[in-house]
């Protein structure tokens, strides 16, 4: 099987709709730190352009969380891989992810660190895949909408492949 590749949402959209995104939440938070939380690894490249678009302090940190492995589906248990390094009591957080799919870890995750006591909490994703929802999330930023396609690309990957493309694009396979 060969996997190819076909452009789903194209790099000059992408960083269009990004600095669209950032202009509103600077203005949603407004004289507030924003504490950013990258889902790592696919949430990285999207949190980058993100944080250097907005126009309000911000702080980082990075969690790494697990549920797919080197399939297409998401397995529905959820590993920390990696957790954060600070404390985000009294902090306004906001997880960055790549896309949120069946929900599952997004809604483990918002679940975990609402333990954790920040001053708010909310959701920014670079893609939503509403038909792929297992579980009730809904992200409070979203860049785009996307169908119930594997998607890679600009984070997202397939088995450690593909996460450095400049656009996202729909991953199929084909008989050679």
């Amino acid at each position: 099987m060969e996997e190819q590749i076909s452009v789903l949402i194209s790099e000059e959209d992408v960083d269009k709709r990004i600095e669209e995104l950032a202009a509103q939440i600077s203005e949603d938070y407004r004289g507030r730190q924003i504490h950013l939380i990258c889902v790592l690894k696919g949430g990285a490249p999207f949190m980058i352009e993100l944080s250097k678009r907005l126009t309000v302090p911000v702080s980082m940190d990075y969690m790494a969380v697990s549920s797919y492995g080197s399939s297409t589906k998401s397995s529905g248990v959820v590993r920390i891989v990696k957790d954060l390094d600070e404390s985000i009591k009294d902090r306004d957080v906001l997880i960055v992810e790549d896309i949120v799919d069946s929900g599952r870890t997004l809604k483990y995750l918002m679940e975990l660190l609402s333990a954790r006591e920040p001053r708010s909490l909310k959701l920014c994703t670079l893609l939503d895949k509403p038909d792929g929802r297992m579980v009730d999330v809904e992200a409070d930023y979203s860049c785009f909408e996307i169908p119930d396609k594997f998607v890679v690309g600009y984070g997202l990957d397939y088995d450690q492949k593909y996460r450095n493309l400049p656009y996202v694009g729909v991953l199929s396979f084909v008989e050679n």
